[in-house]
């Protein structure tokens, strides 16, 4: 019989994606009040509202720019 680990894994919310607590890389937004993190090891709990649910932002390379404004 194998031996069953005291190490919980964080588990991934079906409608979120991600939990804090689990691995990731990149931006993400808290499902709870939209607050935005940019991660490099592990989702934290939300800040600004203690939410654990999280979802990717969707990668927009040229969304910061005013439109019609040229590219530096």
């Amino acid at each position: 019989m194998p031996e069953r680990s005291n190490i919980e894994t964080p588990r991934v919310d079906p409608y979120a994606g991600f939990v804090a607590g689990a691995p990731a890389v990149g931006e993400f937004n808290c499902s709870e009040c939209g607050y935005g993190v940019i991660v490099q090891r592990t989702l934290p709990l939300c800040p600004m509202c203690g939410g654990t649910a999280w979802e990717q932002s969707v990668w927009r390379p040229f969304s910061r720019f005013p439109a019609g404004e040229p590219l530096r």
